[in-house]
C-alpha cells in the first residue's frame, strides 16, 4: 500500500534529493507506506501530478526550495483541481519562512517549517490514521541528530552508479552572513562520528566513489574534520571525488598537511569568498580575515592537488561595480580553478532584507528572487554583470580554455577583460546560452586579436586547447596554425579529469 508520496523537483535528473530520503528513513512504522518520485524542472507539471497520482496516495509531500519554487506550484495548483482529497504537505526552506505570502502555501493542506525529520512523520501518523490537526503551518523542533535514522540506505544501487550522492555530517553554521538562511541557525550539531564513518564505509563498500558534503562549515571541527579525511585517505581508490565546503579563513596545519596527502583532483573544496570589501562584509555580519583567505588559498594552489571552486556574490547592498571588479581581479590573482559569480538573491527569512530601504535593494518578484538594482548598482550595470557571470562560465569555468584564458588580460584587468567580452558576445550573440563551441572559440579567436593579441599567438593557443581537450576534432578556422609535427594525440591530466568530472556534477 502506498500511502505516502514523498517527491521533489531536481534542477536536473543527477542530482539525487538528499532532505527527501532523510524524511523516508525517518518514517517509522510507515516506511513500508510510502515511495520516492523524483522529477526535474524540464518535465511538464501535468506530467508529474500524473505520475504522482499514479500510486493513489492519501499524502503527498513535497520539498520546496528556491529553484524549483514556481514549477512546485504549478504541480500543487493542478494536483489539489484533479485530486482536492489527496493531502498535500509543503517543505524545505522556501516554504519554512513567508509562508502567508506564498500562494503555494495557501494551496496546500499543511506546512511544515524547518528540518522535519520527525515533524513530518508525526503529521503523516495523526493524518492516516484519521486526526486532522488544526495548525496548518507548524515549526519543527529541531531534532537530535543522534536518533535519527539514516538515510543512506535510502540510494539505490543506480543512485550510487550514476548521480550525485550527498552525505552530511553536521548541520548548522555558526556566522550571520545575512544573505544566508544559515544565519538563522543557533549553532553547528554534529552526528555521531563513529557511526557516520560507518555509514560512509557501507557506501563504499557498495562502490560509491563520489561523496558530496553538505555540511556548511566542514572544517569547523578540526577532529572532526581530520577524522574524516584520515578515513577517506585509508579508503583511496581510482575514481574517488570528495567534495567539502569550508570556512576560507581556517586552515590549520593538521588539515594542510592531511590534504597534501591526496592526488590531484580528488579533493574539490567550495570555498565562499563572496567579497573582498571590508566594508560590505561588515554590513552584512560576514567575519572573515583576508590575509588567511589569501595564504590559504595560495598553499592549497600551489602545495596540494585540491581542486578549488570559490564563490563571488555581486549585488550585496552598498557594493559597486568598481569593488567588485577589485574583488574579483584579487580572486583571480589567488588562481582557483574555478570562480563562481552568483547574482544575490534574496532567500525568504535571510536577514539581508533589513538593508532594502537603505540600500535601494530592488529584487525579482518571482524566484530566485536575484537583484535587480541596487543604489550602487544600477539594472543597467547589473545586466551587464549577469552576463559576466555567463561569458566568465563559458571561457573561465569551462575548462575549455586553460592556454587562451591568459591571453585574454593581456592589456587589462581581469575584470575589465572578461566583461569587454561579455558585451562582445551580447552583441554578437544576444542571449549567452547556446553557443556552439566551435563559434565560441571561433569569436574568441576574432576578439583576442582585435584586442592586440598577435593572431598566431592567439591561434595557438586555441589550438593547443582543442589538443587538450578534444584532440579528434580540428576546426577549419585553426587549421592555419596546425603546424607540420602536430598530432592528435590526448594528453589527459588528473586535472583535466577532474575538469570533466566536474562539468558532469555540476553541469
Amino acid at each position: 500500500m502506498t500511502d505516502i508520496v514523498l517527491s521533489t523537483l531536481n534542477a536536473k535528473w543527477i542530482h539525487a534529493s538528499f532532505g527527501l530520503r532523510c524524511l523516508l528513513a525517518n518514517l517509522g512504522e510507515l516506511r513500508e507506506r510510502a515511495v520516492l518520485v523524483e522529477s526535474t524542472l524540464q518535465e511538464r507539471p501535468l506530467d508529474i501530478v500524473e505520475r504522482l497520482l499514479a500510486h493513489s496516495p492519501r499524502i503527498v509531500g513535497l520539498g520546496v526550495y528556491v529553484w524549483n519554487a514556481r514549477e512546485s506550484e504549478l504541480v500543487v495548483d493542478a494536483l489539489k483541481r484533479i485530486a482536492p482529497d489527496v493531502i498535500v504537505v509543503l517543505g524545505g526552506p522556501e516554504v519554512s519562512h513567508e509562508s502567508e505570502l506564498q500562494r503555494i502555501c495557501a494551496l496546500a493542506d499543511y506546512v511544515i517549517q524547518g528540518e522535519g525529520d520527525v515533524a513530518f512523520a508525526e503529521l503523516c501518523a495523526d493524518l492516516l490514521s484519521g486526526v486532522r490537526p488544526a495548525e496548518r503551518v507548524r515549526a519543527a523542533t529541531l531534532p537530535a541528530l543522534a536518533t535519527l535514522r539514516s538515510p543512506y540506505v535510502e540510494y539505490t544501487e543506480d543512485d550510487l552508479r550514476h548521480r550525485v550522492v550527498y552525505v552530511e555530517a553536521s548541520r548548522g553554521c555558526p556566522f550571520s552572513c545575512e544573505f544566508c538562511l544559515s544565519a538563522l541557525d543557533e549553532k553547528v550539531r554534529e552526528f555521531p562520528l563513529e557511526r557516520f564513518l560507518v555509514e560512509m564505509d557501507g557506501l563504499f563498500a557498495r562502490g560509491l566513489d563520489h561523496f558530496k558534503f553538505v555540511d556548511r562549515t566542514f572544517n569547523i571541527s578540526i577532529p572532526t574534520s581530520t577524522a574524516i579525511l584520515e578515513f577517506f585517505l585509508a579508503r583511496m581508490r581510482d575514481g574517488m571525488f570528495l567534495h567539502f565546503e569550508m570556512i576560507p579563513d581556517r586552515l590549520p596545519d593538521a588539515l594542510r598537511d592531511l590534504l597534501a596527502r591526496f592526488p590531484p583532483g580528488v579533493v574539490q573544496l567550495e570555498v565562499g569568498i563572496q567579497t573582498f570589501d571590508a566594508a560590505t562584509a561588515k554590513r552584512i555580519s560576514r567575519v572573515q580575515r583576508v590575509d588567511k583567505i589569501e595564504s590559504n588559498l595560495r598553499y592549497l594552489r600551489e602545495h596540494t592537488g585540491v581542486h578549488l571552486h570559490t564563490d563571488l556574490i555581486a549585488g550585496l547592498p552598498g557594493e559597486d561595480l568598481a569593488s567588485f571588479a577589485r574583488g574579483f581581479d584579487r580572486l583571480i590573482a589567488l588562481r582557483p580553478h574555478e570562480i563562481q559569480v552568483g547574482i544575490l538573491k534574496r532567500l525568504r527569512g535571510a536577514p539581508i532584507a533589513r538593508h532594502d530601504a537603505e540600500f535601494g535593494m530592488r529584487y525579482a518578484e518571482h524566484a530566485p528572487y536575484e537583484i535587480l538594482s541596487t543604489n550602487a548598482i544600477p539594472f543597467v550595470d547589473m545586466q551587464r554583470l549577469r552576463r559576466f557571470a555567463r561569458a566568465w562560465d563559458l571561457v573561465g569555468n569551462s575548462g575549455n580554455y586553460v592556454e587562451t584564458l591568459p591571453l585574454l588580460w593581456r592589456e587589462r584587468s581581469p575584470f575589465e577583460s572578461v566583461m569587454h567580452l561579455a558585451d562582445a558576445l551580447h552583441t554578437r550573440f544576444g542571449a549567452l546560452f547556446h553557443i556552439q563551441l566551435d563559434r565560441l572559440s571561433e569569436f574568441l579567436l576574432e576578439h583576442l586579436v582585435a584586442t592586440g593579441v598577435p593572431r598566431e599567438l592567439a591561434g595557438t593557443a586555441l589550438l593547443t586547447d582543442y589538443q587538450r581537450t578534444r584532440p579528434a576534432h580540428w576546426p577549419e578556422f585553426l587549421r592555419e596554425f596546425v603546424g607540420p609535427d602536430a598530432r592528435r594525440v590526448r594528453t589527459s591530466s588528473s586535472n583535466d579529469k577532474h575538469a570533466a568530472r566536474q562539468r558532469r556534477v555540476h553541469g
